[in-house]
Formats: C-alpha cells, structure tokens, sequence
C-alpha cells in the first residue's frame, strides 16, 4: 500500500509540474490529457485503499516518508496516516476533481490560459491530499497553506479584472489572520509536547489538558481550550465560519470549475477535515467545543440569508455553501463528528453539481450570471435542468436524496446532544439549523424557478443561441448527480452508526454519544424516509418551496412590495451585514490609515525631516558659518593670528 499513497499523492504533483512548466511543448490536449491522467490514476487508487479499509480488512497505517529535520528531539518529516477517515476524504477529493477537470475542457475551452488552469487545479489536488493525508502538524500545515497558495492564483485566475485581483488578495489576507492563530495553535502543541506527530500528541492529550497557559499574564487558562481555539481560528479562516467568512462568496470571480473544487472538495472542507481529526483533543475542552457551536450555528442561519438577496446564479450557490459548513461545524461543536464529515461527503457531491450546472447556465447564456435575466430555461437545456433539480433536492434534503440522510441526521443528532437541557448554546445551535432549513429551501428554489421557469427575460441575441451544452460540460453532471441522488442510501448506516471511522475519530466517554444512542432508533433508510413526514424538517423544506414558488413564480410583485417596505433588512442583507465594510473599511482602511499616518508623521517628519535631513541641515549650516571665516585674503588669516596670539598671551599672563 506504500506505493499506493506515494502514487496517489505524486501522480497530480508530477502532471502540474510538466503542465505548467512544459505547457507550450504539450499543447492544449496533452494538458488536460497529463492531468486528467493524473487525477483520474489517484482517484482509482483511492478508491482502492478505501475498499482494503472497508472490505479487505486493511488496518490504519501511519508511516514515515522522509525525516527532514531533527532538532532537540523535534522531529520534522513528511509522512502518512491512512485510515478510513482519510481514505473517505482521499476519495471524496480526487472523484470530484476529476469531474471538474473534465468539465473544464469545456468549459475554459477558448481561454488562453488553458494549460496553466490545468497545472493550478492540479497542484491543488495534490494540496489537498497533502493534507488529508498527513501524519503530523507540519505536513498539516504544509497542505493548509498550499490550498491557501493555489486558491489564491486560482481566484485571480482572469488577472486582468480589478475584480479577480481584488478578490484573491481579499482571500489571501483574510486566510492570514485564521492562519496566525492555527500556527499559534501548532506552537502550543509542539511546546507543551515536544512533538509534531499526531500519535503522539493524542497520547499526551490528556497530559495537555491539566496544563495550564498565562495568555494574559497573571490569568491562567486551560492549555487545551486555548491550543483548541487556536487551531480553530485556522478553521474558521479556511472553512469560512463568520467573521472570517467574507472571502468565500468573492471566490466567485474566479473560473466556475475552481469554484466548485473550491467550495466541494479542497479548500473549504479542510477546517472540516482538520477539527474531526483533532477530536481527540476537542472532547477534551467543552469550553472550545461551545465556541465551534454557536460559531457554526451563526454562520449556518445568517449566511443562508444572504442568499435570498443575491442575484449572482454563482453566488446563490456560493451562500449555500457558507450556511452548509456552518452545519457540518454545529455537527463537530456537539461531537457528532461523523455527521459532520457524512454531510462534508454528501455536500461535496450535490454542490459541485451546483456549481458545475450554474456553469453550465452561464455558457449556454453567454457568460450571463444574473438570474433576473434568465428563466425558461427547461426547455432548452434539459440535462441541465434534471441535474441541476437532483442537486437542489439534495441541497434542501429532499426525502430519500443524499442531503436527506446527512442533514436530517445531523439535525437530529444536534437536538439530542450533550448540549441539550443546557441553556443558550443548545438553542442557538438548534433553532438555528432547524429554521436554516426553510431558508435553505427558499434560496435554493428562488434560483432555480428564476433560471429554469416563468417568463423568458434574456434579450433575443442570447436567445437565439440558446441550446444545451457539450457532452463534455453535462457528462460530468450525470456523473455527480448520481451519488447526489443515491450516496445516502449506501453510506448512511456505515458511516453513522457502523462504527465506521474506528478509532480515528473519539468521543468522550464523560458524555453521551449522540451518534450512538441514534443509533439504537435506527430502523433502516426506508424507516426514516417513511417518518420523514413526521418531522419539522420536512414541513420547513416543504414551506421553503412552496414559498419560493408562489413569490417569485405566481406573485413576483410581493417580492417588488417587500423590497420597498423592508428596505433597510434589504439594505442589511445586501451589504452581507456590513462585514465587508468592517474587514475593508474598518481594518484594511484604518491599517492603510495607520500606516499613513506612521509615513508622514513618523517617516517623513520624524525620520527625514528631524533625524536625517534635520542632521544635514545643522551641518549645513555650521559650515556656511565656518565658511564666512575662509575668505583667502591674507591680511584676514593675519588679524586671526595676531588676535589669537593676543588671546594666548592674555591667558598665560592672566593665570601665571
């Protein structure tokens, strides 16, 4: 299996590295040849180590690769650890990027930055699995800053718009403030341990969790809520949890293709992955586990709003996106780690569907992303319409889809978890996930009835081309419509209730697994489809639809009418809050303010004006004194002698 990782891993590093540096030499098709290749070799592999985990009674492996450094018994290396949580994810993020970079021949197809697109999503696979993959913190953050690295060049792919620039610079620097606080986070661990390496810092982890840190001197808080918090500031950068949501939704001037890799399979699953992974440490501390609670929980509701004022088909989906992480994160604040990774799994799935549809659209529409300028839309591009409908009944949790199973699940499993009968954080999280569900419903079928029903609002031009698009952008589509209809089916006993991670994800034994007393009600995927009637969730999705129907199909007027009464939570909601005002305002501008500030007054007035030319000056002027005596008239130079002598002479004779 040794040979298994390393191919997995090196296979899309090494199609990156020709593609990029060789894209000339091989052209158009040997790019996205080399790469699919690439991609396609490590998703088949994957797929292999997972079947060896689950069926052919493979164990975990934890290996070492290559010992980079040893210092004071720190050891640095490049290492492995599969088992099945990151045998999932391995599969998870190869299967959906090989489908985004099928789609993308079709999809950048005229663009010339074909083959140097190729490289980039490419060594973002790699990235990604770098960091699913490792063994330990370095190489975690190795993979954390890579995908932080390519999203960036990724985003501002098209780099001659202001917008793209703008957009990845915003990523870029939002993801260093979470980072600041993951790699604070790692120094902890390493100071309090002594070591980079999972195995042994889970070892130590109850040893951690009696010690203590001076954050504030003289204030002594619990060394494993503060490492915790720590490294889920990285998460919240990374998986976009509010207040360090605000890059994702401008993710979206980037190519379609990238985000859908972007938003379903690599960057924003990382934090997701990352906490599940460190759950050993999380049941240590209920006080960090109820900050990833209420933070899930905002960002889950909230943002889900933001998504019912937005006109972007892109960034419709984008929205769906924040609030569907910040129910995977409610799922890890109340220990139900394996709900939170089936939602990641079937998420990733019906939203790189999404993406790839709404990219779709935007093809047949000449680069329109408005939805207010299209509709009617079923009757001309009909794979799209049927994918693009299976992926939002799998978005709302349309019974029997795989949003259905993940998301009913995780909301039950948030209602009987140990936060229960405890108060505001039990709530907050609770009505949170529940009410997102008719907001998730509503956005959803919003897009879809403005982009696919009612009246046709593009102009003829657009009209007239309209058709459905090549085998190549809607194959891709089927493809992932597929397990967005069925995955749920098949994985959801396993996965919850089978025990299936093993050890590789904990849960306290001082608290009830949520997961497991589900369990014991569990009567199969038939029962709860047939009780599906019987909950809140179903009758929320159902009002989501229905409402969405009726307000912008039968009365879009109501809408109009609320617009104008409501104009200052429209107003709110269009200006996502004022969060972009905060972070771009606020603390980018009071930054640039600062450092202006610092400039004029501290570097030019202080620096220059007193100290560097303020010394020039004063010599300047001494010397223009000096000068006035160097006339070069030789009766001066003799009054100067004669009064010196009579100086020297008056002062011998004055003190003899």
């Amino acid at each position: 299996m040794y040979n298994y990782y390393l191919t997995i891993v090196l296979a899309p590093l090494i199609a990156a590295i020709v593609t990029g540096l060789f894209g000339k030499q091989v052209g158009r098709a040997g790019a996205h040849g080399l790469t699919i290749l690439g991609v396609g070799l490590s998703c088949a592999l994957s797929f292999v180590v997972l079947y060896q985990m689950v069926w052919g009674g493979a164990s975990p492996e934890n290996i070492s690769v290559y010992t980079w450094a040893v210092t004071d018994g720190l050891r640095m290396e490049v290492g492995f650890l599969v088992d099945r949580l990151s045998a999932l994810m391995m599969c998870v993020v190869t299967f959906v990027s090989l489908m985004v970079h099928i789609y993308t021949i079709g999809y950048m197809h005229d663009d010339p930055g074909y083959q140097r697109f190729f490289s980039y999503i490419s060594l973002f696979t790699f990235s990604m699995l770098m960091l699913v993959m490792s063994n330990n913190f370095l190489q975690l953050f190795f993979g954390w800053e890579a995908v932080g690295l390519v999203s960036y060049l990724l985003i501002g792919f098209w780099y001659k718009k202001e917008t793209a620039i703008f957009a990845n610079l915003k990523a870029f620097l939002v993801n260093r403030v979470g980072d600041f606080g993951f790699i604070l986070g790692i120094a902890g661990v390493v100071m309090l341990t002594n070591s980079l390496d999972y195995a042994t810092v889970f070892g130590q982890a109850d040893y951690i969790a009696g010690e203590t840190l001076e954050v504030i001197p003289g204030t002594a808080w619990n060394a494993m809520t503060v490492i915790c918090i720590l490294l889920f500031i990285g998460a919240m950068g990374k998986s976009a949890q509010a207040p360090l949501h605000v890059w994702l939704p401008d993710s979206m001037e980037g190519p379609t293709p990238i985000s859908a890799l972007i938003h379903a399979a690599t960057m924003v699953t990382a934090g997701i992955f990352m906490v599940a992974r460190m759950s050993p440490l999380y049941e240590l501390t209920t006080t960090a586990l109820s900050v990833v609670i209420v933070i899930g929980a905002i960002t889950a509701f909230f943002m889900g709003l933001l998504g019912i004022v937005q006109n972007d088909i892109k960034r419709v989906v984008a929205y769906s996106t924040l609030s569907q992480l910040g129910y995977m994160t409610v799922a890890l604040g109340a220990s139900a780690y394996s709900a939170a990774i089936f939602h990641l799994m079937t998420h990733a799935f019906f939203k790189a569907l999404l993406f790839l549809a709404a990219g779709s659209v935007i093809i047949a529409m000449h680069h329109e992303q408005d939805i207010r300028k299209m509709g009617g839309l079923k009757k001309y591009m009909p794979i799209t319409y049927w994918t693009a409908l299976i992926g939002s009944l799998a978005l709302i949790g349309f019974p029997g889809s795989a949003g259905f199973f993940s998301k009913d699940l995780l909301i039950e499993a948030v209602a009987d978890s140990h936060w229960k009968g405890q108060g505001a954080v039990y709530w907050i999280a609770y009505l949170s996930v529940l009410l997102g569900v008719f907001v998730t419903a509503l956005y959803s079928f919003r897009m879809f009835f403005l982009v696919f029903h009612g009246e046709e609002r593009m102009d003829a031009e657009t009209k007239s081309h309209l058709h459905e698009t090549p085998l190549v952008v809607t194959g891709p589509l089927i493809l992932l419509a597929i397990p967005s209809a069925v995955i749920g089916w098949i994985t959801v006993e396993a996965i919850l209730f089978g025990g299936f991670f093993g050890d590789a994800i904990v849960t306290s034994a001082a608290r009830p697994d949520v997961l497991q007393e589900l369990g014991s009600h569990w009567h199969g995927s038939l029962a709860l489809l047939l009780h599906a009637p019987m909950t809140p969730v179903f009758w929320l999705a159902a009002a989501g639809v229905g409402a969405a129907w009726y307000l912008w199909l039968k009365r879009p007027d109501i809408p109009e009418a609320m617009h104008k009464k409501f104009s200052g939570l429209y107003n709110l909601l269009d200006r996502k809050y004022y969060f972009d005002d905060l972070w771009i305002k606020g603390f980018a501008g009071g930054g640039r303010s600062l450092g202006n500030l610092l400039w004029q007054k501290g570097d030019q007035t202080v620096i220059d004006g007193w100290l560097v030319n303020g010394t020039a000056n004063t010599v300047g002027r001494l010397a223009g004194i000096v000068r006035q005596i160097q006339t070069g008239y030789l009766y001066t130079y003799a009054f100067a002698m004669i009064i010196g002598l009579t100086a020297l002479l008056s002062w011998l004779v004055w003190f003899r």
